[in-house]
């Protein structure tokens, strides 16, 4: 098979990021989704989230006629040579496991359309045994004398880098049964393999599990930094110190070994939760056991943070204005799912505080979600008046701040690092009483 069509199906973070990617490295591009609005917009090139660099990207290959967009199944179906996957897992309501509706409905939609012999991506992060399960449908709903297959191939995407994660990935993994299936891919990564990136060419159920032992084990990292900020906390000593001192040693590296308010957004939270599930359900609920002390050691940071907004301001907390800055759950994304910053400035609303939040992007999503709220339109605005400042996420707008920046400013020069992005010293000899999480208070 020569690959020239390809549809995505799902135009979400991840479908809207890929079908604009796969349109750049030369492929013509439909995408297709069920919601009308959603297609419209993008068919305008306007992106219902912030991604750096994609806005661009759609638009262009829209322009070219590279990239389209449609909700109707049955143009992918009779037009493509290779669909990919890309829609939602979200965690069930009332539970901790994946929701596969929407997986299940896209694929069996998809199956039932498909004219041509093409092949099938599964792109969504779905329990492992998904992809086993999924090709026996697609291959029941296969129309008479049409050869239509299944392939697995996570993504890694990083919010806020998607587009260079999608156009130059560090590795490619391919779930396959076939070897012509994974020539397909070849082909369709050609730019990418001849960059050397290397290619892992495995099973369904090791590409199923690879991102969420990928996620997994960066959960785990930040928890683990975190464990030991509760004894810097207590004991004292520098947790930065300490994991510049560990992360020296190559076996275990300095990256996500970060002390603060600990990790949120849509993946690792859903991921390590639907694992424990997944691994209950096949009889080895004890192998990943250790994963419900993540998900604690992760939630316990963010009351640390609102007991340490407590004991700033002498446990009166009532009427008090507090300054939470960064709301998304990292920076360069307007993503405010299971976020810290925003779990911390609702916890300090519901105990009386007068919270005024500013992000440069995820005011309105934030806003969606938690509307009482203060939501203001500058960093100026928020710290105006400000009994106590909170930086939440490690936006560049926050992490060049300067005791300068702030003076005459706020009411009273308090100042908690939530993420431990600024010089302690600094604030403290400008006499701010200046705290961050990992670091014994001293009043």
């Amino acid at each position: 098979m020569t690959v020239k069509n390809v549809s995505v199906i799902g135009t979400g973070y991840l479908g809207a990021t890929h079908a604009a990617c796969m349109a750049e490295l030369g492929f013509d591009v439909l995408g297709v989704d069920v919601d009308p609005a959603k297609i419209e917009a993008l068919s305008a090139g306007d992106l219902p989230f912030h991604e750096p660099g994609l806005p661009e990207l759609i638009r262009k290959h829209v322009a070219s006629g590279r990239l389209r967009f449609t909700t109707d199944m049955s143009q992918a179906g009779s037009w493509a040579d290779v669909h990919f996957i890309a829609v939602g897992t979200p965690q069930q309501r009332g539970g901790t496991g994946a929701d596969l509706t929407y997986v299940d409905a896209a694929t069996e939609s998809l199956a039932a359309s498909i004219t041509k012999d093409s092949l099938i991506v599964g792109k969504s992060t779905v329990p492992v045994g998904t992809a086993a399960r999924l090709a026996e449908l697609v291959e029941d709903a296969a129309a008479p004398g049409v050869e239509v297959s299944l392939a697995w191939n996570p993504e890694f995407l990083r919010e806020g880098y998607a587009v260079e994660d999608t156009l130059r990935p560090d590795r490619l993994v391919i779930g396959t049964r076939r070897p012509e299936d994974e020539a397909i891919l070849r082909e369709v990564y050609a730019e990418a393999l001849e960059r050397e990136t290397p290619w892992i060419s495995t099973d369904y159920e090791t590409a199923e599990l690879v991102k969420v032992a990928a996620n997994a084990f960066l959960a785990t990292k930040i928890s683990f930094i975190n464990a030991f900020a509760e004894v810097t906390e207590t004991i004292g000593g520098d947790i930065t110190t300490l994991a510049d001192a560990i992360g020296y040693d190559t076996r275990i590296g300095r990256k996500f070994l970060n002390a603060g308010v600990g990790f949120g957004g849509g993946c690792l939270p859903k991921d390590i939760r639907a694992l424990q599930t997944r691994v209950a359900e096949l009889g080895l609920d004890h192998s990943m056991r250790f994963l419900d002390e993540i998900d604690q050691i992760n939630l316990r940071r963010r009351k640390k943070a609102v007991a340490q907004a407590f004991e700033l301001l002498d446990q009166n907390i009532e009427g008090k204005k507090i300054a939470v800055l960064g709301i998304t759950f990292k920076p360069l994304s307007d993503d405010v799912r299971d976020s810290p910053g925003l779990d911390v400035a609702a916890r300090l609303y519901s105990a009386g505080a007068d919270v005024a939040v500013y992000d440069p992007e995820g005011n309105r999503n934030a806003a969606a979600r938690y509307p009482r709220l203060g939501y203001v339109d500058s960093l100026d605005e928020a710290v105006t008046a400000a009994e106590l400042v909170i930086l939440t996420t490690e936006w560049n707008e926050f992490k060049a701040l300067t005791p300068a920046d702030l003076e005459g400013k706020v009411a009273a020069k308090r100042f908690l690092d939530a993420r431990n992005v600024l010089p302690a010293h600094d604030w403290e000899n400008a006499g701010w009483t200046f705290a961050q999480l990992g670091r014994k208070l001293n009043r």
